[in-house]
């Protein structure tokens, strides 16, 4: 079962994250349910929260060196640092590395003498820690929260509160402490 998680994690994770490198352009249809779901969800969160994520992604782009990859997963252990991981808190991983991305991609394309981890190539790399650590380390609370399904649930029940504006900011409370948590550890 595992396996399964870690490969639909990727599945999700590369689909977003390729979403975020083709924008403005039409990007091909989401793989999947949970995917579909995950582009609507960290897409509201970045519009609701984009100069928070724009300023966190340009410090993290600053002290992370050589290796995102890693630095990123040292962000995810420190947003989940005090054992609560809950859906608002995946999504900001997502949103996070969604903007990581475009950032990415808009350096290079300023600078193409960049180092090649700073490239939309490192896509794939990116998509793999969230897996690694979502799938993997993650797999019991994903799967006690029923999965990429239980995801889906989720995204349903956002959709539905979203015409209110004061229920889709509580849904989004959450992880905004995920946010918060981003914005202490990169500026410390």
């Amino acid at each position: 079962m595992s396996c399964g998680l870690w490969k639909e994690t990727l599945a999700v994770a590369e689909d977003y994250l390729l979403l975020c490198c083709t924008s403005p352009q039409p990007a091909p249809p989401p793989p999947s349910e949970s995917a579909a779901a995950m582009r609507s969800v960290a897409k509201d969160m970045e519009t609701q929260h984009q100069a928070r994520f724009h300023s966190l992604v340009q410090t993290f782009l600053r002290q992370c060196g050589p290796d995102p990859c890693s630095s990123l997963r040292k962000v995810m252990e420190e947003l989940v640092g005090d054992g609560h991981l809950n859906w608002g808190r995946v999504v900001s991983i997502f949103t996070f590395t969604g903007v990581l991305v475009r950032q990415m991609l808009e350096q290079r394309a300023k600078n193409p003498g960049l180092d090649p981890g700073q490239g939309p190539e490192n896509c794939r790399g990116l998509a793999e820690t969230i897996a690694d650590y979502l799938g993997e380390e993650k797999k019991d609370w994903m799967l006690e929260n029923g999965g990429w399904e239980g995801f889906c649930k989720f995204s349903h029940n956002a959709r539905e509160v979203s015409q209110d504006l004061s229920m889709k900011t509580a849904l989004f409370a959450a992880a905004s402490v995920g946010i918060a948590g981003l914005t202490f550890l990169l500026v410390r």
